[in-house]
């Protein structure tokens, strides 16, 4: 792509390419690489009711999958989103248990480390060794050392 006026190159990385579908013309035992797949099923996606067997389940179920769930009735639509809402709710519910559960227990874990250095600092003021370097030790403040 260029600018009009100058002939300048817009992008150099960026282009166009153009599928003419009709042009396809491989048959099912021609087709070799993942771009001839894809140009099959372009063109034949709209007559297919079932993946053929020579696509690759991992690169195109889900396109298969989503067709599926797009000619579902109204009702069995309905019944497919509700599924699909609880099954999301209950891994949301999942997740924010574990993320509690993980602030609390650190939450706890904070406080007893918070409790264990003051017990420390505690035994270190009874032995007579200075407040300055307790809290060095400890990384606790002067004033809360002498508050022990």
């Amino acid at each position: 792509m260029c600018d009009r006026e100058s002939g300048e190159l817009f992008y150099k990385k960026l282009g166009y390419k153009f599928l003419v579908l009709p042009n396809f013309q491989k048959h099912v035992s021609d087709i070799k690489t993942v771009m001839d797949m894809w140009l099959y099923l372009y063109k034949y996606m709209s007559e297919l009711n079932e993946m053929p067997k020579f696509l690759d389940k991992r690169v195109f179920g889900l396109i298969f999958d989503i067709g599926e769930v797009a000619n579902l009735t109204q009702t069995d639509m309905k019944a497919y989103e509700a599924s699909l809402k609880n099954k999301r709710d209950a891994e949301s519910i999942r997740l924010t248990a574990l993320r509690m559960g993980r602030d609390e227990g650190l939450g706890e874990g904070l406080a007893k480390a918070e409790a264990e250095k003051k017990a420390i600092a505690l035994e270190f003021k009874k032995m007579g060794i200075p407040a300055a370097d307790i809290a060095k030790g400890t990384g606790l403040s002067i004033e809360e050392i002498e508050k022990l």
